[in-house]
């Protein structure tokens, strides 16, 4: 009987170990079925994509702030000449200002500066050299490319000068109003192109208008007296009366 016992136990044995077996192949195989999953999850792969959005946009905001920064610093202008040198010298220059006489000054035959507007008179030659000078000296601070005359006091500008040459050349320049720095003036050329110009040349031309160059202050002359006519009177002849004496 105890021989039949342990040969029961044997194969009951034998019979459990193809279970085991698969037991332990299953466990074995557990950790390759972990190292199939993948490496990042679905939330780590959002965060990656938010972060190269956000380096993308800060990309981006930097090259947008170089080419306005460029704008933001003003370009430097080089003043030029307004008037060109093949113009000549000035022959003859007015000033008519929007309200008050028109001064004009003119080089005669003589090559003399005399004063024809607002009436013939002799000028002073220094005071109209030195403003002359300032005409070939009148610079472009900088060219207004847009902008609407009214703006600029332009619409009706306070003076209008009008330079004649010696080469044939006759140019005429609205003076508009000061510019906010006060270290120019808007000017209109020919009424066509706008620019600022340096406040003293158009000042020395504006102070021909104020003060026209007298060599002489000129007076007022006297008018001829005239005769106060004194009335005649005429001698009243009374006719002769003649008495007849009554009988």
């Amino acid at each position: 009987m105890a021989g039949k016992t342990t040969t029961t136990k044997k194969t009951a044995a034998r019979r459990a170990t193809p279970a085991k077996a698969k037991t332990s192949a299953a466990r074995k195989e557990s950790p390759n079925t972990k190292q199939g999953k993948p490496v990042f999850r679905m939330g780590t792969w959002v965060t990656i994509i938010i972060l190269a959005a956000l380096v993308g946009f800060a990309i981006y905001l930097n090259r947008e702030k170089e080419p306005a920064a460029a704008d933001a610093t003003p370009e430097i202008v080089q003043p030029s000449p307004l008037f060109s040198t093949s113009d000549g010298n000035p022959s003859s220059i007015e000033i008519k200002p929007a309200d008050g006489e028109t001064v004009r000054i003119a080089r005669t035959a003589e090559n003399i500066w005399a004063i024809e507007l607002p009436f013939a008179a002799e000028a002073n030659q220094g005071l109209v050299d030195a403003a002359a000078s300032q005409i070939s000296a009148l610079q472009i601070v900088s060219p207004i490319d847009n902008g609407k005359p009214d703006v600029f006091g332009l619409d009706n500008p306070a003076y209008v000068i009008t330079i004649e040459f010696d080469g044939g050349k006759k140019h005429t320049l609205e003076i508009g109003d000061a510019t906010l720095s006060n270290s120019g003036y808007y000017v209109r050329i020919d009424r066509d192109k706008m620019v600022v110009t340096d406040l003293s040349g158009i000042d020395a031309l504006l102070q021909l208008g104020y003060f026209p160059p007298y060599l002489n202050t000129p007076t007022p002359t006297s008018l001829p007296p005239t005769e106060t006519p004194v009335p005649t009177t005429e001698a009243v002849t009374t006719p002769e009366v003649t008495v007849t004496p009554t009988p």
